[in-house]
C-alpha cells in the first residue's frame, strides 16, 4: 500500500481510529525539525513507545542548540510505573526533552482530557478527547495549529516540573 496520497495531503484530515493516528504521530515527529509540543493527559502504552517513534524523538532533541521537545503529562506517576521508553528517553536527554505536570489550579477546573501534538513546520494531531480516537491531523496548517500552540504554551507557563521523573543521579 502506497502513502503517496497521504503525505501529497498536507492540510487538515480526520483521524478515525488507532492505525490513522499512528501514522499521524509517526509523519508529523519525522516532519518536525527542531521542536515539539505534546499534551498527555495520559501516556498510553502504544503512544511515543516504537522503536521508529523514538528514534525520531531522539533525532529531534539531538538536531542542535535550539532543539526543544515539551511535554505536558497528566499523569507522569502512572508513565513512570509502566516503565514507557518515552520516559527513559526524556531522563537520557533532560536539557531537550522536559516534561511537566499541569499546575494544582488547573486541577480545580475541568479536566483537560484532549491530546495534542504540535510540530515546528506548522503540523498538528489534535483529538478533543484522548480517550476517544477521532480528531483532525495536518503536516502544515498554521492558521488551524495557532490556538492549539497558544493553549499549549498558556498550560506549559502553568505547569509545574514532574520531578518525579528526574533521573536519580546516584
Amino acid at each position: 500500500m502506497s502513502t503517496t496520497p497521504e503525505t501529497e495531503n498536507k492540510g487538515p484530515h480526520a483521524v478515525r481510529d488507532r492505525d490513522e493516528l499512528a501514522a499521524a504521530r509517526l509523519q508529523l515527529l519525522a516532519a518536525a525539525r527542531y521542536k515539539l509540543a505534546i499534551h498527555l493527559p495520559s501516556l498510553p502504552a502504544d503512544a511515543f513507545n516504537t522503536p521508529t517513534e523514538l528514534a525520531e524523538l531522539r533525532r529531534i532533541a539531538t538536531s542542535g542548540r535550539n532543539a526543544e521537545v515539551r511535554i505536558v503529562l497528566g499523569d507522569a506517576d502512572a508513565a513512570l510505573r509502566a516503565g514507557h521508553r518515552l520516559i527513559e528517553l526524556a531522563q537520557r536527554l533532560p536539557s531537550a526533552i522536559q516534561i511537566r505536570i499541569p499546575a494544582s489550579e488547573d486541577d480545580g477546573g475541568p479536566v483537560n482530557t484532549a491530546f495534542w501534538l504540535l510540530n515546528d513546520t506548522y503540523g498538528y494531531l489534535f483529538l478533543p478527547d484522548a480517550s476517544r480516537l477521532e480528531g483532525r491531523a495536518a503536516l502544515e496548517d498554521g492558521p488551524g495549529q495557532a490556538p492549539l500552540l497558544l493553549d499549549f504554551e498558556q498550560i506549559w507557563e502553568r505547569a509545574t516540573p514532574a520531578s518525579q521523573l528526574q533521573p536519580l543521579g546516584l
